[in-house]
């Protein structure tokens, strides 16, 4: 079996029948993400091996490229933060493993840090296509910046994209998933800047009784959880 042949029938099932062209296969929330199997810098991975814990799965248009270096590095400085939360990470791009090795070299040997979490890659981007990071008729990988974030039943729960000269924000990162678990383990919903141990909100009352029993105007809709931790 072809290291790409699962994400190759995703990609033909959205192929149009009447014009041959692939469609959009653009992903939203709420999406199961797409199965692949592929080379990696651990070896050969498979997105469906992390069912049952969480996997970031963030994309770069290059190795060797300074805002990905840079980003690289932190994320294996922080790669115990993402652990200590049963969260995998996984890299991919559309240069080769040996391309991926280089630059994970140059990366150890000039900032003494190991990039150990899987690279995966995707030269003919037919990952980045199946994903929705490329599209249909593009050749050029500048567009692949997206993060998924992707729960522990496979479905895609959140997503973020940074244009290729601003590099991610690792805490934001830590923070999204924070949250993610959070609201999960609670039934319970985010406010602005949310931080772990801080209340989260309860969902809006449905019962008209309440509404009309709220001490004032905001009561049956902005509520507080008594706690907000990370569990």
């Amino acid at each position: 079996m072809s290291c790409y042949s699962r994400v190759k029938r995703y990609n033909e099932a959205m192929t149009d029948q009447n014009t041959q062209q692939p469609m959009s296969s653009a992903l939203r929330i709420g999406d199961m993400a797409p199965d692949f199997e592929a080379r990696s810098t651990a070896g050969p991975v498979r997105l469906s091996a992390y069912r049952e814990r969480w996997l970031i799965l963030f994309s770069h248009p290059a190795d060797f490229t300074p805002v990905c270096t840079t980003e690289f590095i932190e994320l294996a400085r922080q790669a115990d933060e993402f652990e200590a939360r049963e969260c995998a990470l996984m890299a991919l791009s559309v240069d080769s493993l040996f391309s991926h090795f280089a630059w994970l070299r140059l990366i150890r040997d000039r900032f003494d840090v190991e990039v150990r979490f899987p690279i995966v890659e995707d030269p003919t981007l037919v990952i980045g296509r199946a994903f929705g990071m490329v599209a249909p008729k593009d050749n050029d990988s500048a567009t692949v910046r997206t993060t998924f974030f992707i729960d522990p039943a496979g479905v895609i729960r959140a997503m973020t994209c940074y244009p290729a000269n601003m590099g991610r924000s690792i805490p934001e990162m830590l923070r999204m998933l924070d949250a993610l678990q959070a609201i999960d383990a609670q039934d319970a919903l985010a406010p602005a800047n949310w931080q772990p141990g801080e209340p989260l909100l309860k969902s809006p009352s449905q019962d008209l009784d309440e509404v009309f029993a709220a001490k004032d105007g905001t009561d049956w809709f902005l509520r507080e959880t008594k706690k907000g931790k990370r569990t």
